[in-house]
Order: structure tokens, then sequence, then C-alpha cells
């Protein structure tokens, strides 16, 4: 069964894209989840074979200097017997099948020119079936495999609903520094018309807005919408501040995930926001 690959799993890699050698506990710090979860993601990503965590010598400092690719043209009859035959030579490092005027394509690395020359005149005219074969001789490697880095899906989306402005400035720069992309409404009608649009992973929602509680009305239209009732919402308020504090329902009765008193400090919101979008 294949996987998809959500925010977190892309952060694992890129990580170990950097340093295949960097320990769980690294990766865990950095990303913001624990240990365990590094642990078994990983488990599930290399038992998928979405990844493989593999030592990438470098061409030249084994002295193996001498980098070719060769494309060649076959009898389509021969095809699949000419791949295997070439995929058991230790010499060739990649082997793929292609379009075009060629139909195979080999990387093959050497010690020499010579032993280039000596695969090409004893094993490459050895294998029955093989038309035409061309090379391409690598001078210089400007970027190789080993440095690619996978390329990262749109950001997480953020839908911060407040009516202060203030508010939702200093959250979309402390989010925007995080990776994630921000998107405001100053209250709850706003919101749910942005929701159509932006698709966000997660709703930071205040609550006396557009009337005392506002988003607590908010929160529970986005639960009976079933294309928004996924989304996770973190309410921030100082509602508990207030002559309405008891208006607020109870927590268990809180259409939300979370809820964190204002003022909140931003390392706390942040660290919230992580583990909620996560979950999205």
């Amino acid at each position: 069964m294949s996987y998809g690959l959500d925010a977190v799993d892309r952060q694992i890699i890129s990580i170990l894209q950097q340093d295949g050698r960097t320990a769980n506990v690294e990766i865990a710090r950095r990303v913001g989840i624990s240990e365990a979860t590094v642990r078994k993601r990983l488990e599930r990503l290399v038992a998928d074979c979405t990844v493989r965590i593999v030592a990438v010598p470098n061409a030249t400092k084994v002295g193996l200097a001498t980098v070719t690719f060769i494309t060649l043209h076959v009898d389509l009859s021969f095809l699949d017997r000419i791949a295997e035959q070439l995929g058991r030579s230790p010499e060739v490092r990649s082997l793929y099948y292609t379009t075009g005027e060629s139909d195979l394509m080999v990387e093959a690395w050497f010690r020499s020119s010579e032993d280039l020359l000596r695969f090409l005149t004893h094993e490459i005219a050895s294998i029955p079936g093989i038309k035409q074969a061309a090379t391409s001789h690598v001078l210089r490697t400007l970027k190789d495999g080993s440095t690619w880095i996978l390329p990262s899906e749109s950001p997480p989306c953020v839908l911060v609903v407040d009516d202060d402005p203030d508010f939702c400035e200093v959250v979309r720069i402390a989010l925007t520094a995080e990776g994630y992309q921000v998107v405001v409404a100053s209250n709850g009608t706003e919101a749910l018309a942005a929701m159509r649009v932006a698709k966000p992973d997660l709703v930071i929602l205040d609550i006396m807005m557009k009337g005392i509680l506002d988003g607590v009305r908010t929160s529970r239209a986005m639960k009976a919408d079933a294309e928004l009732r996924s989304v996770p919402i973190l309410l921030v308020s100082s509602i508990h501040h207030t002559a309405f504090a008891d208006l607020l329902p109870q927590a268990r009765n809180l259409a939300a995930e979370n809820f964190l008193p204002k003022p909140v400090e931003i390392p706390q919101l942040v660290a919230e926001v992580k583990r909620l979008a996560h979950r999205r």
C-alpha cells in the first residue's frame, strides 16, 4: 500500500537528504515532534520504498573518474534481456528505458578511458540485439542526484480570523517566518467565505468579533459543513478577562481542537499551530 507524503514526512526527508546520519532525536527537535513519531514514520517510508537511506560515493574520490552516459538503440524484441544483462554489470550505476532516438540509457563509472573502451568493445558489442550505441563523456559534474532536494509542496495555509489588525500582523510575521502561508479575515462571515478559496490547513479563530460569540458560531458552522469539518480550529481569545466570560461554552462543548487565552506568547502559539497543522 502506498502512502501520500504529508508536511512532516517532507521535513524528515529534507533533513536526511542534507545529512543521512542525522539522529532521530535531532530530527524530532527540528520538526517539533517526538522521537518515536520520527522512528515510526521512517520505518513506514522505508518499508513503502518511498526512501532508501544509503551512502552515495563520489566518483572521483573512489577512483572512478570516467563517468559516461551510453544511449542504446536496440531491437525491441531483445529490450528486456539487454536491460537485464546490463543491469548485472558492476560498472553500470543507473539504467533507464527511454523514448526518442534511443531505447536505453546507461550511466556507467570507470577507472579510465581504457576501461570504458573495454566495456564498449567487449560487453556492449557482445550483447545480441543492440543496433547502435552512442557515448557522452562527463567532463565536469555540476549537480548530481545526491545534492537534489525533494521539492516542497505548497506551504501549509493558516487562516487567522481576528478583528485586531495588530494581532493578525504579529501572527502573520511569526508564521510566515516558519514557512506557512497566512490568510487573514476580520470576522466569522469573512472567514467562512475565505475558507472556500484558501482551503486552509488550520484556522486560528478569535471569539469576540462581529458579535460576542462570533467565533463560537463560526466554529460550529465549520464542523457542520462536510467540506470544512476536518479543518483544525485553534480558538484564541481574551473573553475570560471580560464580563462575557460566563457566555463561553464549557471546553467540552467547544467545536475546536484547542483554546488559548489571550494574551498568548507567540512561541506557544507557533508550537500549537505546528501540532494542529500536522494533524490536517
